[in-house]
Formats: structure tokens, C-alpha cells, sequence
């Protein structure tokens, strides 16, 4: 009987997804590649024929989201719509990936919490990832501006709030579970663009002070 043959991508997923859960539930710095296979199922030997060390197994997870993140960007940019759409999309799609990938998310919040950096040997620059979203946020903001739907000036610092309220929702939702991050796209672009539209003045009468038509002695 010929044996059985592996898939070694849908093997090399299954390690990687393995991990990921793994590194949430210990924390990174206390999880070992031991811990890994026993979470797939498999031999210790078997992960290391896919990755060698857990800061590979790291790096590829991170890898994998990254490449979501710059399809989100990507997508945003080749949109046809108004800004403001195309803005309001943007922030839906990133709140939509990071509620479909928990375990990741918590294990990319811990290792900032950590105060890991790029020259420490973490996997990816949180600065580079925030630092693409406000740009592509700014450049929106001062389109939609152009298009009469916000108001003059905005920019750079407004895109700044747009992504830390995102990321002030994602800490939430790790840390308190009856917080659904789903949920929330909406409510957040509520009020963060609230306060940055065009003010449209009604087209009748305007209304009249409460001391005008107050009849009182």
C-alpha cells in the first residue's frame, strides 16, 4: 500500500493556524515549538520540516496578514467611488480584518505591549503599518475635502485619530469580550467623520430662539 502523501502547503496552513492559536493563548515568549505540534497533532519534526524556529512561524503569520492589509490599501486606491466612500470602505474592510483574525490580532497587541521593535527581531513595524494607513487616510480625507463633503484643512492629524479610534476599539474588544469590534465600523466612522463634514444650512427659515417666542410675562 503506496503511503499516504501530504499536502505540504495545506500542512504548512495548518502549522501556521496551529501556532497562531498557540502564541495567543501562552504568549509568544513562553510557547515552544513542542507546543505548536501538539496543538496540530503532529511530530515536533513535523513543524520544523515547514518552519525552523517560532520567530519563522512569527514572521509567516505576520506575513500573511500583512499581505491582507496591503490588498485593503490596494483595493481603496483602485476605487472608483467618492472619497469619503472609498474612506468609509476602507475602515469597514480593516475592522472586518482583524475581527476575522482574533488570535493574531491579540498576539500582534501583546508583542507592542511588550515594547518589541523592528531592530529587536519582531516580525513586522508597527510604525511602517500605521504610518501606510494615516497615509492613505490623509490622502482621503484631503480628496473628499476637494469634493465639497469635508470641510477645508483636513488631513495628516485627522488621519491620526481616524486610525487611533480603529486601533482604541481593537484594544477593547481584546480585552473586555463583551465588546463585539465588528460592530463598531459603523459607530466609528459615525463619529470620527462627525465632526469634519460641510455644515449644510437648512434650506427654509431658520428656526426662531427660544427667547423670541417665549410669551411669558
Amino acid at each position: 500500500m503506496a503511503p499516504k502523501r501530504v499536502d505540504r502547503a495545506a500542512r504548512r496552513e495548518e502549522i501556521l493556524s496551529a501556532a497562531v492559536r498557540v502564541f495567543a493563548r501562552q504568549g509568544f515568549a513562553a510557547s515552544r515549538i513542542e507546543d505548536v505540534a501538539a496543538e496540530a497533532g503532529i511530530a515536533k519534526g513535523s513543524v520544523y520540516l515547514s518552519f525552523d524556529s517560532r520567530e519563522a512561524l512569527l514572521s509567516a503569520a505576520f506575513e500573511r496578514l500583512s499581505e491582507r492589509s496591503a490588498t485593503v490599501l490596494e483595493q481603496t486606491a483602485a476605487d472608483g467611488e467618492p472619497a469619503l466612500e472609498r474612506l468609509s470602505g476602507l475602515v469597514r474592510s480593516a475592522v472586518a480584518m482583524l475581527a476575522d483574525e482574533p488570535d493574531l490580532t491579540r498576539v500582534m497587541v501583546d508583542l507592542w505591549a511588550a515594547g518589541r521593535h523592528t531592530g529587536d527581531g519582531a516580525p513586522f513595524d508597527m510604525a511602517a503599518v500605521y504610518r501606510a494607513y494615516r497615509g492613505v487616510v490623509a490622502d482621503l480625507l484631503r480628496r473628499a475635502a476637494e469634493e465639497g463633503d469635508l470641510r477645508p484643512g483636513v488631513g495628516e492629524p485627522e488621519a491620526t485619530v481616524v486610525v487611533g479610534a480603529i486601533e482604541g476599539c481593537l484594544v477593547q474588544w481584546l480585552m473586555d469580550p463583551s465588546v463585539r469590534l465588528a460592530g463598531l465600523a459603523e459607530p466609528l466612522l459615525d463619529v470620527c467623520l462627525s465632526g469634519l463634514r460641510v455644515s449644510r444650512q437648512p434650506s427654509g427659515p431658520p428656526d426662531r430662539r427660544p427667547s423670541e417666542s417665549y410669551q411669558g410675562p
